[in-house]
Formats: structure tokens, sequence, C-alpha cells
């Protein structure tokens, strides 16, 4: 016996002993005997009905004993004390069988003439276990983990009503058609989107699905019918939704593969909570055919709206996810089903969602794992918000940009830059918002730089190890650990990929060697290389070979303190020739190749080596100049001990002036290299430095530091096509001026053409001496012979030679003067309007002791056109005697403007 019989059985005997004690006369043996009888056929009718198939709500017969406590007292007072008592009853914990207390009190209540008039209800034939365990284990799962929210533990109300209805109650249920018991008996098959004879589905032209109601149902029963309706027809539709064929590119991907599962997996749990509703039915429908009466059992149709009330909740909401996520895939449809999650006020949308999330989000965090810890994207529906770029293919032997033959090989896009700049794209639209822009631009950023490790660098057997060791998954809800993964993920990538560029590919000791040789920081090798090579390139362009060049830089090399370089760098610097083109010499085509190799070219890529190319042919234009320019100096400056003091009175004004502006042309040339050698070059390249040597820098970053230290060079080295005036970009061809690399370039030609003016000057002076002293030599000969020394024919010969070259020569050393000086002021009004301080810095250094007048050129050309104006403005009259007193006419007031002297010649 079990302690719940044991405890049954004395509570049965208390009640037999209370209410049947033994008398006097009677023996005590006869008494416990007769006692024990009662106790023994109460056991066994408690044993022939185990348990009552009835729902047993405490809420439903409350209601019932208020309401008969109302009926028979006039005043509310009982019904008041009642339902305090009954709240007390309910906050018990202790008791556990409140219904049966309940029911046995509501039982004992009835009089004797209700219960003549009542008859007994027959208690229903005790149903098998096995069907009664089936059906309950059904209805307990209907709200499973995987299915539909569960709802409030609530057992189906008992109704004392029973067979007692009134004449005029079973007169107006005979009469409907059909009753609630054939409603009852169709509910489940309409709920699960099944047409019955009393509730059939038909299609409409405005809806896919209608449900069609009995005409001659009373009102609150077609309000009862329409609010069960709404889940059939909800389930129909989400039921269509999932069983479609499923295609990637149509249905949202994997993720939206993963949205169908999430709601299968809703829909039957939805099926499992109506077959526990039908095992109900049945049961009730069994009893009412017993003639217990069917809604003695508690199942009606209101019970049914209210069971199903939330399971039409969450049908309702996966409709409408349904609708909002059309046409959606990825990160955005994750962010759409994410809102109902985080925004949402209900507690029940809001846990809905997150169950859905859980479904839907696995394939992105199988993409998402993949990807930080394999860097390899599966991502076959293109859901992520990293995407990969095909290769595009270009056309073997197409350098020349000529049209590819139809047979032509195709090949892959050849380089490292295309791994890491051209391969994958970062996409925001498709990042969903169960994370940040800023964390997913690092996601982005640890799968490509494994990526970049496997293809780029080729270190894959570190990429698999680091994966083995490191991988672990991911799923939705643990943010705090996901970001305590990716940011261990994020340093020893970047880690590991900043120690490979550094150490095994040296970027750090080329972008140095670039420094030294292409920007002219090795200052011997550069003077040397320029000396040893002034003889070969002063000859036409056509008349060189390479192999001379390539000579002369190795002897530069020998001769100068980049042999101490490393034996790898020196391989990579090469002597090579531009395209020709007719009457160039060597100056104009020699240049400098600093090679570049996978994966450093990520950083120097092909765009930057033509800038430090651009770079070195500037700086290389400038130390010619300044090469021409010293040797020009020395040549005239040690001629004038001797052969150009001998000539002094016919060409010594003209030496003077060529003195100055040679000295001034220096000043210029040597001012502009200091400016771009150290206060752009070398500034720039401090920053690059702190920039790279940053904790945690990134490959991206070095990329940044790397472009933003080109640009600077490039900006302020005065290599850039844009002037800025009045905070405006103004390109030479919107303000019709030059650019500041074209004023450059026309400066440094004028240089050369004067240096070549000065030489033919100091010709002339030699040719003159070189006379001068045969002059001398024939007169002292023919008056040793007693002749004239001079003759008119040797006069003749000498005013023809000078009236021919001298002039000629002073005109063109006064042109190239006066062109000198008037770009370098126009140079200066350039720069002195310039934002950038470092470009005003130039300017002044150019200029120190304001020798040259900075005018704005813009300003001065307005004010001529104003002056212009103003003239063809003035009427013009007729000429008049002038009159006694007036010396001039109004035509003789009119403004004049001079062009400011530009020639320095007389200074």
């Amino acid at each position: 016996m079990t302690d719940q019989q044991e405890r049954v059985e004395s509570a049965l005997l208390q009640l037999v002993e209370t209410y049947l004690p033994g008398h006097e006369d009677e023996d005590e043996s006869d008494v416990e005997a007769r006692q024990d009888e009662r106790v023994r056929r109460a056991m066994a009718t408690i044993q022939k009905y185990p348990q009552s198939d009835l729902v047993q709500d405490p809420q439903h017969l409350g209601d019932l004993i208020k309401k008969q406590l109302i009926r028979d007292n006039p005043s509310s007072d009982q019904a008041k004390r009642f339902s305090s008592l009954f709240t007390k009853l309910l906050s018990q914990n202790v008791l556990t069988k409140k219904w049966a207390v309940l029911k046995f009190l509501l039982e004992l209540s009835n009089s004797p003439d209700e219960e003549a008039e009542t008859p007994e209800p027959v208690l229903p034939a005790p149903a098998s276990s096995e069907l009664q365990d089936e059906s309950e284990e059904v209805f307990s799962k209907a709200f499973g983990y995987q299915g539909l929210h569960r709802l409030p533990v609530r057992d189906a109300p008992q109704s004392s009503w029973g067979a007692g209805y009134s004449g005029e109650q079973r007169a107006d249920e005979a009469g409907r058609q059909p009753s609630e018991q054939t409603l009852l008996s169709a509910l489940p098959f309409t709920l699960l989107g099944l047409s019955s004879n009393c509730l059939p589905f038909k299609t409409s032209p405005t809806s896919k699905y209608v449900v069609s109601l009995p005409p001659s149902l009373p009102l609150p029963l077609i309000s009862l019918l329409h609010t069960l309706a709404e889940p059939s027809l909800l389930y129909k539709s989400l039921d269509d939704f999932v069983q479609e064929s499923t295609d990637g590119l149509t249905d949202g991907g994997l993720v939206g593969q993963s949205l169908k599962s999430a709601i299968g997996i809703e829909l039957r749990g939805y099926v499992q909570l109506v077959g526990g509703l039908e095992s109900q039915i049945r049961r009730a429908i069994a009893a009412a055919e017993r003639g217990q009466g069917i809604q003695s059992s508690g199942v009606t149709l209101k019970r049914c709206v209210v069971w199903t009330r939330e399971a039409t909740m969450g049908l309702r909401l996966m409709s409408l996810i349904v609708d909002k996520t059309k046409g959606q895939k990825g990160g955005q449809l994750i962010s759409t089903i994410h809102g109902f999650a985080s925004d949402h006020g209900d507690p029940f949308v809001r846990a809905f969602a997150e169950r859905i999330l859980i479904q839907i989000t696995r394939p992105f965090y199988d993409m998402l794992r993949h990807w930080i810890y394999e860097g390899e994207l599966t991502d076959p529906y293109v859901e992520f918000f990293v995407t990969e770029e095909a290769p595009e293919p270009v056309q073997a032997g197409d350098s020349s940009g000529t049209k590819p033959k139809a047979d032509a090989a195709v090949a892959v896009k050849p380089g490292a830059t295309s791994v890491w700049q051209d391969k994958y794209h970062f996409h925001a639209f498709q990042v969903p918002t169960i994370i940040t822009e800023g964390f997913a631009k690092k996601v982005f950023l640890i799968g490509k730089s494994l990526n970049f490790i496997r293809h780029g660098c080729s270190d894959s057997d570190w990429v698999d190890e680091y994966s083995k060791s490191t991988s672990k998954e991911l799923r939705y809800g643990d943010t705090a650990k996901l970001e305590m993964n990716i940011d261990e993920a994020y340093k020893t990538t970047m880690a590991r990929l900043i120690d490979l560029m550094g150490n095994k590919f040296k970027l750090f000791d080329h972008l140095l060697a670039l420094k030294k040789f292409l920007l002219l920081g090795q200052g011997d090798f550069i003077a040397l290389l320029m000396e040893s090579l002034s003889g070969n390139l002063d000859r036409p362009a056509n008349t060189l070979y390479r192999h001379n060049l390539t000579a002369q830089l190795e002897h530069a090399i020998r001769g100068s303190n980049a042999q101490f370089e490393k034996p790898d760098m020196l391989a990579r610097l090469d002597a090579r020739m531009l395209e020709l083109s007719h009457g160039e010499v060597g100056w104009d085509v020699f240049t400098l190749e600093y090679k570049i190799e996978a994966p450093v070219d990520v950083v120097v890529t092909a765009y930057g080596s033509k800038q430090y190319l651009k770079v070195f042919n500037f700086l290389w234009r400038i130390k010619r100049v300044e090469y021409a320019l010293g040797s020009c100096w020395r040549k005239f400056m040690t001629g004038a001990r001797g052969v150009l003091r001998a000539v002094d009175d016919i060409v010594g004004k003209d030496w003077k002036k060529a003195r100055c502006v040679v000295a001034e042309m220096v000043h210029f040339v040597n001012q502009l290299q200091y400016y771009i050698l150290f206060e752009v070059i070398e500034s720039s390249w401090n920053v690059l430095q702190k920039a790279i040597n940053k904790p945690e820098v990134t490959l991206d970053d070095l990329i940044d530091a790397h472009t933003e230290y080109l640009r600077n060079i490039t900006h302020k080295g005065l290599l850039g096509g844009t002037s800025i005036r009045n905070g405006k970009k103004r390109t030479a061809s919107d303000t019709g001026d030059e650019s500041f690399l074209s004023q450059l370039h026309e400066l440094l030609k004028i240089m050369l053409q004067y240096k070549d003016a000065v030489d033919g000057l100091y010709g002339h002076s030699v040719a003159e001496f070189t006379r001068r002293q045969e002059r001398g030599a024939k007169i002292e000969a023919r008056t040793k012979k007693g002749d004239w020394g001079v003759t008119e024919t040797d006069d003749d010969l000498t005013g023809s030679y000078e009236d021919q070259e001298l002039p000629n020569l002073r005109q063109r050393l006064q042109a190239l003067a006066t062109d000198f000086s008037a770009r370098v002021v126009l140079l200066l009004g350039d720069l002195s309007y310039q934002p950038d301080a470092d470009l005003r810095l130039l300017g002044v250094l150019l200029s120190f002791n304001e020798y040259y007048p900075v005018i704005h050129k813009r300003r001065a050309r307005d004010r001529a056109g104003e002056v212009a104006a103003t003239r063809r403005s003035t009427p013009r009259t007729v000429a008049k005697p002038k009159e006694k007193g007036k010396g001039k006419t109004e035509s003789d007031d009119a403004p004049t403007t001079a062009a400011p002297a530009t020639s320095r010649g007389d200074n």
C-alpha cells in the first residue's frame, strides 16, 4: 500500500467514525467491523473510478459557486465573502486538490429538491491507460521547446450544468444547425486547413483561401468561428510557404531556407496543439453521448478560442515575418527578424523572435566561423556581408593596348594587389543588426588577412594550424563570447601578417631602399652616378645602350656607400630608358627602376611605383640642372682670372649680368631641392615611420599610411596637377593657368637654355681672346717686317664679326633672364595664396629677402581687364582747337598702366 492510499484510508476512517459512531449498547468489535465495512465500500468505489476525465478548473467552479450565491441571496455580501475566501484558497500552496474541494462543497450545497429534479450524473467509463497517457503526452508537447510558446498551465473547467438545461435552452440548441457539438467535431480539421461538411474551404477572386461559415448560426457563434478561422487560414498560407520548392537564389539562400525550417518546426508544434485539442474534444463528445452534456466537460468554442489565442499570435507573427522578408536574404533577413526581438515591447513577440533567430542564424554563424578561422568564404548564394569578386580575365600579350586576338590565352591578373584589394569586398547593407558595422569590418579584415596569408604569402600551414587550434562553434545569443573570440582572432592574424611582411618579405627595408635610391636619399650615390653618366646622357637618346647604363650604375654603387646595402636590395635596382621620342637626349629618357614583387606590391602598388618614378624623374631633372649650373659656374669663374679679364672691355658688363642671373638660378635650384628633400620627403618619412610602428597596426593601416606618404610627396613636392585658391581646388584647365609641375619644368628648361647661352658667351669670349692674341702676334710680325700692323681689311672683318654674334648673345641672355624672372614671380604669386603652410614656406625660401615682388596673376589680369573696359567705354570726340588756358584734352587724363619691370639686368 502506498503512502497516498494510506492517507486516503485514514481520511475515510476518520469520516466514518465521525458520522457513524457506535451506540452504547453495541459491542466495540461490532462497531469496528461495521466501520471497516463502510471504509472498504468507500475504497472500492474510489478504486472503481480512479480519476475523472473532466477538466479540473478551480476558476470555473468558483464562478459557478459565485453565480449560485448571487441567485439564491438578494444581497451580494455572501458573494463578496466567498470571493475573498476563494482568493485565499488559490494562494494556499499546501492544498493541491482545490478543484475537488470546491466540487465537493458545490455538491453539498445542492438542496434535496434540486437533487430530486436533477438526475444523478453518470460517471464516464474509465478510459484505457495507454490512450490517456498518449493524449496527455501529445498535449504536453504541444508547446515544447521546438514548438509554439507553451500555454499557461490551466486545466479546462468542469461545469456543473450537466444535463440540467432548461427547456428553452434545449429547444434553442435543437434548432441550431449545425450544433456546437458538430462544430467542435469539425474544428480540428478546420484548424489544420482541411475542409469539413460544416466548415468547408473555398477560393475567391480576392483571397486564396476562404472559410465558409453556416448562415444559420447566431452572431456570437459566428464571432467565435471568425476568431478560430484566423489560425486555420494563417496555418494554410504558412504551410504553403514552407512546402514551396527550395531554390537558394529565389528563396533567400541558406538563411531563407533556415527560416522555412524554423517556421516548419513551429507549425509542427501547432499541429501537436491541435492534436491535444482534438483529444479533449473527443472526450467531451464521448461524455455528451453518455448523456452528461457537451458543456459539462468544459470544452466549448469559447474555450478553444482561449486555448488557441497564443498559437494564433505566433502564426500571425510568422505571417508578418514572411511578408516583410520577401525579396530579402542573408543579413537583411536577419535584421528584419531581429527588429521584432529588439524593438518590440511584447514579451511574447520578443521571445518568439528570439527562438526564430536561433534557427535562422545558424548558416550565418557557420559562414562567419569559416571566414574568421580559415579565411575561406563559404557563401554559395551571396548572403554574407563579404563577397568574392571573380578574377578579371586579361588577355595575354595585351600590354601594347591593341585589341587581343580571339584565340589569345586568358590569364588571371597577376600580383598580390588583386588578392588583397580586389578579391573581397565589404557590403554594409548586408551586415545584420545583431552585430555592429565596426565589428563587421573587423571580421572582414580577419578573414581577408587569413586568405592573404594563405594565398598571397604562401603560408597555408600556419593558417591550417591556427584553424585547428582556435576554431570554435559560434551561436546566436552569446554576444560577449563572440566578441572575445573575434578580438583574439583579430590580434593573432594581424600580428602574424605584419610579422610576415616585415621579417620574411622585408617590406620596411624595401621602403627605405626606395627612399634612398629613387627619392635621392643616398646623396653620394646620386652624385657619383650623375658624374659618371653625364658624358653618355649628353648624347642623343637613340645612341644609348642599356648595358652601358647598367655598367655605370654598378660603378656608382661600388664607389659609394650604397655598396653596404643588402644584396637583395641592390639586385632590385636597375637602370632603364623610357620610350624614345625624336630629338631627345639621354637626360630625357634615363630613369632608375626598383623592382617590387608580391606580396610587397600590396603596399607598393603599381600606381605607387609610377608615383616613385614620377618623383625620381622630377628630382633627377633638378639634379641635372644643379649639375649643369655648377659646371657652368666653375667654368666662367675659372676663366674670369685669365681669358675673361682680357676681354673685359667688350663683354665685362655681359658677364656681370650673367653671373647675377646664374646666381639667382643656383639659389632657386638649391632652395627647391632643399624643400623637396627635407621639408617634404623627410618630414613625410617621419610620419610614415610613426604610422607603421604603432602597436596593433594592420596591413590596411600600412597601405593607407604609404598612400598618404606618396600623396604628401606629390602634392607638397609640387607634382600635383591642381592649385588651391580661396579654399577651392582648381585645375589648370579651369583657371587657364599652368600647374606647378609645368611651371617648374619651364623654369628648369629656361635654366638649361640660359646655361647654353652662357656657354655661347664664354665661347665668344674665348674666341675674342684668341682673335686678339692672333691679332697682336700678327701686328708684331708685320711690324718687324716694317709693314703696317693693321690694315683696312682686318678692321672690316672685325666689325662684321662683332655686329653678328655678340648682339645676338646679349639679346638671348636678356630674353631668357627676363622670362625666368617673370615665371618666378608668377610661381611665387601662386604659392603665396596656397592654404598649405609648406607650400607657402617654399615661397618664403625662394624670396626670403622679398627680392621678387609677389603679384597675384588673377588680380593683375582682372585689373588689366578693368582698364581695357574703361578705355573701350570712353566716347571718342572730334578734335577741336585748344582754347586758351587749356593745355590738354580730357583724353589726356585717361589712366594708364605699365607692366612691372621684371628684368634684373641692371641690378
